[in-house]
């Protein structure tokens, strides 16, 4: 299958799931191919057939975008170099979640979480430790007898029931045991904070010098500016105070640019944000959904509310986009 209807296919699968998807951002570099957003969930979306083309440093600006977006970023790819993805099973590549179609279909419309994680040395499950406990102590058995029967130690039982995941193999055998459901699923879209939080977020990137300008005075009027290096827009303002964010591009305006914009009034729908793109000389005040702001223009306002009432103009709030 070529990635083109790899992507076709995931894009057709969410929609069906009930979720709002962008355009492709069919611009290179691309942290991610689309967002997605149904109710409060957002995903930011890297499709791949080999998913060893994803590297850290894509790795990275996923998990910042995710931050800063208030998203989950997903991988959902068919195969290594050495094998396919196994159904059911979540990876994690630099830290961010990896499955195949046939698990992401299984979450996304069936509304069914995988149980499986990959993790250096095998499979793993994780394993309710109170319904353990509660199974263990209904029958009377002591740590040692419940070691005894699954042949590992004491030690490990307890760790069980403190927390620890166990093996495919073991969870099987527990499961065997007391005739009983004693695996939880990997919380991988619930936990849409769980999974930003499980390593720090990466730092931001160096400030290209072209972006100076614009970045001094977008910090001025009071945003908090995090620039990217792989998506369709060259950084993320997060205004604080309005709890606000800001999508913003900045070249001349050429027919890339435009094709940017677009992309960018796409994913400000899916995300809920406001965009703009800053140009030398701008021919049109908006290009689908994306302010369209002259440099100059931009860094003769007097103050923030100004630069803000000026995007304001030029695009469509937010909220009348959900």
């Amino acid at each position: 299958m070529s990635r083109s209807a790899l992507v076709g296919n995931v894009t057709a699968m969410l929609e069906d799931a009930g979720f709002a998807v962008s355009d492709r951002c069919a611009i290179r570099p691309k942290s991610f191919d689309v967002a997605a957003r149904r109710g409060e969930d957002l995903i930011l979306v890297k499709i791949l057939g080999n998913v060893d083309g994803f590297d850290g440093a894509t790795g990275a600006e996923m998990r910042r975008l995710g931050t800063y977006l208030n998203a989950t970023p997903f991988v959902i790819g068919l195969r290594t170099r050495d094998e396919d993805l196994k159904p059911g099973v979540v990876y994690f590549r630099h830290g961010v979640p990896v499955f195949n179609p046939d698990t992401a279909m299984d979450l996304f419309v069936e509304n069914v979480p995988p149980l499986i994680y990959a993790a250096p040395g095998g499979l793993y499950v994780s394993i309710d430790s109170d319904i353990l406990a509660d199974e263990r102590e209904k029958r009377g058995w002591s740590l040692g007898q419940l070691a005894t029967e699954l042949g590992v130690s004491r030690r490990t039982v307890s760790k069980y029931e403190d927390g620890m995941n166990a093996s495919i193999e073991v969870a099987m055998a527990l499961e065997d045991l007391f005739d009983a459901p004693l695996t939880s699923p990997v919380d991988v879209m619930d936990g849409a904070e769980t999974v930003r939080d499980a390593e720090p977020t990466p730092e931001d990137p160096a400030v290209d010098p072209e972006d100076e300008g614009i970045t001094a005075v977008l910090t001025r009027a009071g945003f908090d500016v995090h620039p990217t290096t792989r998506a369709p827009f060259k950084a993320v303002g997060e205004d604080t105070g309005e709890e606000e964010s800001l999508l913003t591009g900045n070249s001349t305006f050429t027919k890339t640019a435009e094709k940017r914009a677009r992309i960018m009034g796409s994913l400000g729908r899916v995300t809920l944000t406001r965009s703009v793109y800053f140009v030398d000389k701008a021919p049109k005040e908006e290009v689908d959904g994306t302010a369209i702001v002259e440099r100059q223009e931009a860094e003769s306002t007097r103050d923030g509310e100004e630069l803000r009432e000026l995007i304001r103009e030029r695009t469509t709030p937010p909220e009348e986009h959900a």
